[in-house]
């Protein structure tokens, strides 16, 4: 019996340590869990955009100009005095996009509706970049009717004649290059270029553009402008990090209407 009373203590002892050294595993592997999550969340990084930035310049500054006439005077609304074209006003109609790839699909950014004003008897933008499927506005803001059409591989279409104030609109499913004008101005002439994904920009008026939301890769860059041999780079976008592709398009001179 005395060496029974004797072991029953130290039973209680040692129940009492095994039951403190679990709580200290719970605890540390609690405290584990805790201060490790930066460490451990860097498989999950894999999944983080990058983005694509750079600087683009175009050509010298084109000395040609465009001529102006209509087929159909209008006394009421004369056609604007036509302006030298700039390499700022260029950079508006150059395009940086990334190749169409499966990695892009499901993430591309959401954009607005995009728009072709008819304004002053041109079209504005001159330039519109658009993802496949877009539904595009053609509102007109002059005191004149217009006649917008295309006879584009990519998508044909006819507008009709409507008057200040008024819109329609058309869809693009496929993707290329749509070349629109309008029946009644036949000086009027605008670009819709449209692309297989959202992914694109148009530089800034000192050249700089920006590219949001790119899941990690390798890609395809292209630089595009009208009246330039597209320009193509192989980047790759790290998650969290910003890619720099820079380029330099020389212009063609534009050619005078009649020529």
């Amino acid at each position: 019996m005395p060496n029974d009373r004797h072991r029953l203590p130290d039973e209680r002892d040692r129940r009492r340590r095994g039951r403190t050294a679990l709580a200290c595993l719970v605890a540390a592997a609690f405290a584990g869990i805790l201060f490790a999550v930066p460490g451990a969340a860097a498989p999950a990084d894999r999944g983080v955009a990058g983005r694509l930035e750079g600087l683009v310049v175009v050509g010298p500054q084109l000395s040609a100009r465009k001529i102006r006439f209509n087929l159909y005077p209008d006394l009421a609304q004369p056609a604007a005095a036509p302006q030298p074209k700039s390499a700022v006003s260029e950079l508006a109609n150059v395009i940086v996009s990334i190749e169409a790839g499966p990695v892009l699909d499901g993430a591309a950014p959401a954009r607005a509706r995009p728009v072709m004003r008819q304004e002053g008897l041109t079209f504005v933008p001159h330039v519109l970049a658009i993802p496949k499927g877009s539904v595009v506005e053609f509102p007109n803001g002059d005191s004149i009717f217009h006649n917008v059409f295309s006879l584009s591989k990519t998508a044909s279409f006819d507008l009709g004649r409507f008057p200040k104030g008024s819109s329609k609109s058309v869809r693009f499913d496929r993707s290329g290059i749509v070349k629109v004008f309008c029946h009644i101005h036949s000086d009027m002439s605008g670009v819709i270029v449209v692309l297989d994904n959202p992914f694109f920009a148009v530089p800034d008026a000192r050249g700089h553009y920006s590219i949001d939301g790119v899941p990690p890769g390798e890609y395809r860059v292209m630089a595009w402008h009208e009246r330039a041999h597209p320009l193509e780079k192989t980047i790759r976008i790290e998650a969290g990090r910003a890619t720099a592709a820079d380029f330099s398009i020389p212009l063609a001179e534009e050619t005078p209407a009649g020529e």
